[in-house]
């Protein structure tokens, strides 16, 4: 099984014990916090994915981490399950599955809108409007500029990307004229 796969099942289970019990955003500052612990520290990330370090001394390390951090009690419950299972790997992926599965959770859906030139703030805000209510989401957009575009847009909401730049146009154009 994917690390991906795993790291989404803890994800799911994590976010539904926290539904019931807290505050899911709070949980997901902190697993992101804690994330960014373990990868920053190269040292830390070595002697928990190394497998000749014994599970017991894994299990020591979380257990000081968990009680200098004083994360929720469902998150610190899942850490110390993850350094007895010999999972503690899984963090990274962990942290970007339970922030996909809160946003899902919570009906917000990230877009992202690439034009030729800067649009205004008024502009995102109508773009942000149209895409919530072709997909009945509360929309997160950024905005990026690509003058490679040469004008329109492409907009990447989710998985789908709806490209109306001039550019694919063109390029649409050639391929027809040259068959």
């Amino acid at each position: 099984m994917s690390t991906r796969a795993s790291a989404g099942r803890y994800a799911r289970a994590l976010l539904d014990v926290v539904i019931k019990e807290g505050n899911p955003e709070q949980v997901e500052e902190e697993l992101a916090t804690l994330a960014g612990l373990f990868a920053g520290n190269s040292e830390l990330q070595k002697a928990l994915a190394n497998p000749a370090v014994p599970v017991a001394a894994k299990r020591q390390v979380v257990e000081s981490i968990v009680s200098r951090a004083t994360p929720t009690p469902a998150l610190g419950k899942l850490l110390l399950m993850l350094a007895d299972r010999d999972r503690l790997t899984l963090m990274p992926e962990l942290a970007e599955v339970y922030r996909e599965r809160l946003m899902e959770h919570r009906q917000v859906i990230r877009a992202e809108v690439t034009t030729a030139v800067p649009i205004s703030a008024d502009r995102v805000a109508q773009f942000e409007k149209r895409i919530a209510a072709a997909t009945g989401r509360r929309v997160t957009m950024t905005a990026s500029v690509d003058p490679a575009l040469i004008g329109g847009a492409v907009a990447r909401v989710g998985s789908m990307v709806y490209d109306g730049s001039i550019a694919t146009q063109l390029s649409k154009m050639r391929a027809r004229l040259e068959e």
